[in-house]
């Protein structure tokens, strides 16, 4: 079986501003280690397959800012957006360049903007994952064993049902679930059986593409227009004419809760989304007070703070606890911990009162 990747990169990482910018999103910046998420994630990937196999489905801002941190990744296998219409249509569009270029192909599809510090682990149970999809018309995701009741991920609940596969733990899985309240997640992690959605999926193109006829056929009819078109034309340039068409979906509600043979294979491999300023708590030391700090920064009687200087202004704390203050060129952030997830709000209120300049 041969393997094919599918890298989602078009997201705004919007919950790690003042860093992550319009034109500099998180994907591209350097959150842990000397090369950027997408750079990690490109360099995983490879330990599995060619470059000439790897897919980067992104929208038009980021197109050269890709090609300058992956010069080596053909240009054609850089899918352009022209709109955002979530997750479903941009798997679609992929596997239909794929389906064309490398027949019977296993398609992984994966965030840009995943720290995954066991990487020999990772890359075993995407194996395992791809074994699990040779074997009948069988969709896999990867479920994070969770280590607190996280109430900022979507969770997956699996059946008692389960194989040995490679000696790993495959299970059926019975449902997704949103991103519950804290109760809840307490609860999930009682259970045993919930884990975190990574948002990592591996299944035959072909497979794909007929539960995309099946349950969303709207959808496979503007997919049917790009492969015809494309036949004489150039496939990029029709998706550029036709990718408005897609309805908004994504993959969870548009195929995942409907597909009859999905498994979820339980995970732990050092794996974080990043999704907040709090996951830097996760991923970095913390000096003896419990701060993260990173940067020209001077602090006393300073406890369990995220304190970031990115262009070399000092700065300096006294007596502050649970706080988050990042400090760039044009914006300086100081937040709550607590609040963290709610940064959206303050871009929100930058658009309203027309500060665009600064998002």
């Amino acid at each position: 079986m041969q393997l094919s990747a599918v890298i989602m990169a078009g997201g705004k990482g919007e919950r790690f501003w003042p860093k992550s910018r319009i034109n500099l999103p998180k994907q591209f910046l350097n959150i842990s280690g000397n090369k950027s998420m997408l750079q990690q994630t490109i360099n995983r990937l490879e330990r599995l397959m060619d470059i000439s196999r790897i897919f980067i489905v992104t929208n038009g801002l980021y197109a050269e800012l890709i090609s300058a941190q992956i010069p080596h990744l053909p240009l054609e296998n850089i899918i352009v957006e022209p709109i955002g219409r979530n997750t479903a249509p941009c798997v679609g569009v992929a596997s239909l360049i794929i389906e064309e270029r490398f027949p019977n192909s296993t398609m992984i599809v994966l965030p840009s903007d995943h720290i995954i510090k066991n990487e020999d682990g990772f890359l075993q149970i995407l194996q395992t994952a791809v074994d699990v999809c040779e074997h009948g018309e069988n969709l896999v995701t990867l479920g994070i064993s969770p280590s607190y009741p996280e109430t900022g991920y979507g969770y997956i609940e699996s059946t008692r049902e389960m194989s040995l596969v490679n000696e790993m733990e495959v299970h059926r899985v019975s449902q997704f679930v949103e991103k519950p309240d804290l109760e809840t997640a307490q609860k999930y992690l009682e259970a045993g059986n919930f884990y975190w959605n990574s948002g990592i999926f591996i299944w035959k193109t072909s497979v794909i593409r007929k539960l995309i006829a099946q349950f969303l056929p709207e959808m496979h009819d503007v997919l049917e227009t790009i492969k015809h078109d494309s036949l004489n034309n150039d496939i990029h340039e029709v998706i550029q004419r036709e990718f408005h068409k897609m309805p908004d979906q994504s993959l969870d509600y548009g195929i995942m809760e409907k597909a009859p043979s999905i498994y979820v294979i339980p995970c732990m491999f050092g794996w974080d989304d990043v999704g907040s300023w709090t996951s830097l708590e996760r991923i970095n030391d913390k000096d003896e007070n419990g701060n993260v700090i990173r940067g020209n920064i001077l602090s006393l009687l300073t406890k369990n703070c995220i304190i970031e200087s990115s262009n070399g202004k000092l700065i300096a704390t006294l007596g502050i606890e649970d706080l988050i203050v990042v400090d760039t060129e044009d914006v300086t952030l100081i937040c709550t911990k607590d609040k963290s997830q709610e940064i959206k709000s303050l871009l929100k209120e930058l658009r309203l009162q027309k500060l665009e300049k600064y998002l």
